[in-house]
């Protein structure tokens, strides 16, 4: 290990002397308190680095020993249910011993080195193992086997076989080179893990939320943005997508959020039941979280953390969504650190490399076969991005569009209104639309791709008549307009409005939610046809029918067939439902 001493402290930032042999990258411990910091520059016999704590007390001539690793993270039993920091420290363990204020310099392993784990031996003295494949087992929870793998670039025939109790570090395979393999394996974040091939995106991750399902699907692999202005309920959104989306682990990255609202998010979170297992929901779910008035050093190395975490268990095969709140906060780390660094600015200050780290980032996920060759594993992600006062003309949520391949903007206007989730279909969209397509003929017969299209026209109709309606008013355009505001009405708060907080609605199966989109555009085509027929408006739209397409967010997922095709009659005798 190379030790140098610091010559020069600014904020984060701490320039060091004699760091002989450092590398890019390298971890590094800055001062007698042993703060942790990360290599960032080297030029000469100087090298600049940021450091992941507060540096506050730090002193010129303090020693700085190198590592001579980069940032990386534990991966084994023992990551689920888990809250770390951004460097992957355990935040219950910390506090359990040091107290709620957790000092400088604490450092203890992400994984418990003294819990056993019963491993199941998968292969057998003489059995010739590869890079990725599995090793043998040990049941993390009730619901999810943790797959143990051959790390990459190790592989040979297998010498001795372990079996029973063991912890993280024992050896439970050791191989002919006498190379043992763990429960345990090392990582560099900041480094993709390898896999075999891309698999094309043609299975849907189904949210819950039909508002996304339905009009702006995301494909299991994908990538998805999510921007939104203060107060419309990004948080909540994706506090609902933790709860319901399809994956089997669901990694929350909290980046520079607030103190008392990632409070909130621990503390209720885990209590909460898993609606697929019955199980508490932290069984399936690991949290990595940088408040605010956290280091920003800490904050930009999380989403790495994060993503590192969710390429670990594709690896084993389960399918990962990677949830990271926000990379606007990402962002503004990189932002400061690069300003000490006196690198040329960007747009609105942020560094001009600013759309190629997140790119490199989003990048991460996929669908994949990995290293084995068996089965799939597939990270998805969803960025949350916070545009200071919703303006998504800023560099972040720019950069992001450019990446990303849906894009679910939320709305101020329609939060206001109490519309939630309160996604603006106006500028959201999907490009994996046309790629999925298959999937959701196959699933739900042929009509999705025609209703999605017609419920868009429903909308963007809606739209253009408002501005009208503000000038004359409804009662001075024509009966067939009337009809379209009408149809959108219900559109709007029958199908897409959902309650995060209703114990029927919180989720919606893809298949209720396309008898609930069925109905409404049957209701409109039904309803154009009787009023072209002569029956009055005012006799179509007060019936009792609206009122029921209304209320069918309560009907349950195994009657909806049943009343919709109750519905469909009573349409067809009259829209309204009258006599």
């Amino acid at each position: 290990m190379s030790a140098g001493s610091i010559i020069r402290v600014s904020g984060p930032t701490v320039t060091a002397r004699g760091l002989v042999g450092a590398a890019l990258g390298d971890l590094v411990r800055v001062g007698a308190a042993a703060l942790l910091g990360e290599v960032i520059r080297l030029q000469g016999d100087l090298a600049t680095l940021q450091v992941y704590e507060d540096t506050t007390g730090l002193s010129l001539g303090e020693p700085v020993v190198g590592t001579g690793m980069p940032l990386t993270v534990e991966l084994g039993p023992g990551l689920l249910g888990q809250v770390f920091d951004g460097v992957q420290r355990p935040l219950p363990a910390l506090a359990a011993g040091t107290g709620d204020f957790i000092g400088r310099g604490g450092s203890i392993p992400a994984l418990d080195r003294q819990r056993r784990w019963r491993f199941h031996a998968a292969v057998k003295p003489g059995d010739r193992v590869e890079a990725g494949a599995v090793v043998g087992e040990v049941a993390e929870t009730a619901s999810l086997v943790h797959r143990v793998l051959v790390p990459p670039g190790m592989g040979g025939t297998v010498r001795e076989v372990r079996e029973g109790e063991l912890t993280v570090t024992d050896p439970a395979v050791v191989l002919d080179d006498g190379q043992p393999i763990t429960l345990l394996q090392r990582w560099p974040a900041k480094r993709a893990r390898p896999f075999r091939r891309r698999l094309p995106a043609t299975v849907p991750l189904l949210t819950g939320q039909r508002v996304l399902d339905c009009l702006f699907p995301v494909a299991v692999g994908g990538t998805a943005v999510l921007p939104g202005g203060f107060g419309t309920g990004k948080t909540v959104l994706e506090q609902t997508l933790a709860k319901f989306t399809a994956a089997d682990i669901v990694i929350f990255v909290g980046c520079g959020e607030r103190g008392n609202e990632l409070t909130e998010l621990l503390a209720e979170l885990p209590t909460l039941q898993d609606p697929r297992t019955g199980a508490p929901l932290a069984e399936r779910m690991v949290f990595v979280v940088n408040t605010s008035n956290m280091p920003v050093a800490a904050r930009e190395a999380s989403i790495y953390t994060g993503i590192t975490i969710a390429e670990y268990f594709r690896d084993m095969g389960y399918q990962a969504a990677l949830l990271a709140d926000s990379t606007s906060r990402w962002a503004e780390a990189l932002r400061e650190i690069s300003s000490r660094l006196e690198e040329m600015p960007g747009e609105e200050g942020y560094p001009t490399y600013l759309a190629a780290r997140l790119a490199r980032f989003y990048e991460r996920a996929g669908r994949v076969v990995p290293l084995s060759g068996d089965g799939a594993g597939a990270v998805t992600l969803v960025g949350a991005v916070s545009p200071p006062g919703g303006d998504f003309s800023e560099p972040v949520t720019q950069a992001s569009l450019r990446i990303a391949g849906a894009l679910w903007a939320l709305s101020v206007e329609l939060a206001q209104q109490r519309h939630f989730p309160a996604v603006d279909w106006g500028q959201s969209f999907s490009l994996y639309v046309e790629s999925l397509e298959p999937w959701m003929r196959e699933q739900l017969g042929s009509e999705w791709l025609a209703l999605r299209d017609e419920a868009l026209r429903l909308l963007q109709a809606e739209r253009q008549l408002a501005e009208l309606v503000q000038l004359v008013g409804t009662e001075g355009i024509p009966d067939e307009e009337r009809l379209v505001l009408e149809a959108a009405r219900l559109l709007r708060e029958g199908v897409l409005r959902q309650s995060a907080l209703s114990e029927r609605d919180a989720s919606c199966p893809p298949a209720k939610t396309l008898w609930m989109l069925r109905l409404l555009i049957h209701f409109r085509r039904t309803a154009e046809r009787h009023l072209k027929a002569g029956v009055p408006l005012a006799r179509i739209v007060g019936g009792p029918v609206g009122e029921r397409l209304l209320r069918l967010a309560e009907v349950p997922p195994d009657e909806i067939e049943q009343v919709g095709a109750g519905l469909l009659q009573q349409m067809e005798h009259e829209p309204g439902g009258g006599p």
